[in-house]
């Protein structure tokens, strides 16, 4: 893929920009840099779409055969045993619905115990860290493949 994301809107660049910092962050461990970059997730418009997608991508080249329960399972407690070593505030729920909701198994409806948008920008720079820790291709790639989607996607609708 010949372009990136940096060509796109100002909003859809905000979103990619305070991704890789908060994935950043999260991989050299920096709660000062991880909670800013988090703080500038939450307050942008359309960030959980554009997260879910990358999760979903990133789960679709490590599984590439489909997940089942196991793979699932495997994928929550390496997220949560890696990042509550220092996120304290870690929460697996959280995680198990931004998994569930990459996914597009998750029905907000049916979880009396919804995480509000904040949690879930406060969790997925954690899932999505140590997702890109089985591919060899940078986050900046995975916006943008994302970003290609949702733009097609929204186009056929």
């Amino acid at each position: 893929m010949t372009t990136t994301w940096r060509h796109l809107p100002a909003p859809a660049r905000e979103i990619a920009v305070a991704a890789t910092d908060a994935v950043t962050a999260a991989r050299a461990r920096d709660p000062e840099a991880y909670d800013d970059a988090v703080d500038r997730l939450t307050g942008a418009d359309r960030s959980g779409l554009v997260l879910g997608a990358v999760v979903r991508l990133l789960l679709e080249e490590t599984h590439p055969d489909g997940l089942d329960g196991d793979d699932i399972r495997q994928v929550l407690e390496a997220c949560v045993r890696g990042a509550a070593s220092w996120r304290t505030d870690v929460d697996p729920h959280v995680v198990l619905v931004l998994l569930a909701g990459a996914l597009g198994v998750y029905d907000p409806d049916d979880d009396a115990t919804r995480p509000d948008p904040a949690a879930l920008a406060r969790h997925a720079p954690l899932l999505l860290a140590d997702l890109l820790g089985g591919t060899t291709r940078p986050l900046d790639g995975w916006l943008t493949a994302a970003f290609a989607e949702i733009r097609r996607t929204e186009l056929h609708d």
